[in-house]
């Protein structure tokens, strides 16, 4: 790390990458609130694809689970509910997605979750050739390459995407 770049403490995301040597990089940014990942994007001079969210979703027997999804799209609910063989998925209330997870919504981070939860990954992410994804708090993303998703989170690909 340079002496310019400020030290990222750390959070479980970056100690769950660290435990299973996972290369990533460290990507502070001035957290906005409902900024979203346009604001990230603009923010870090990446395009806004590139920057995947996490969302944390639930089913129609309130188990969740964990969407991955570009930055610029949306999730279809009914394509995901299809490809995952359950009757209905909708997001999560802000502090049910909190319980579940153990992060703060707008720093919700796949890796170091509270809990084990299903991964789903939009399809056309593990195409991109690094990704930026929240590090497990507000203000703060990781690069990564996008095959982490499936060698570490075991993420099932889907085709869920709606553009925004």
């Amino acid at each position: 790390m340079s002496s310019k770049q400020k030290h990222i403490s750390e959070t479980p995301a970056t100690q769950f990458l660290r435990k299973h040597g996972a290369a990533f990089s460290e990507h502070p940014y001035t957290y906005v609130e409902h900024g979203g990942t346009g604001e990230s994007a603009r923010q870090l001079g990446v395009e806004e694809h590139h920057v995947v969210k996490t969302l944390v979703m639930e089913d129609e027997q309130a188990k969740p689970l964990i969407v991955l999804m570009h930055g610029d799209c949306s999730v279809s609910t009914k394509n995901l509910a299809r490809q995952t063989r359950r009757k209905s998925i909708q997001p999560c209330k802000p502090e049910v997605a909190q319980r579940h997870s153990g992060f703060l919504v707008g720093g919700t981070s796949p890796f170091g979750l509270r809990k084990a939860m299903p991964v789903y990954v939009e399809a056309s992410v593990l195409a991109l050739e690094r990704i930026y994804l929240n590090g497990g708090k507000r203000g703060y993303l990781v690069g990564i390459a996008p095959a982490l998703l499936t060698q570490l989170l075991n993420a099932t690909p889907v085709h869920c995407a709606l553009d925004d």
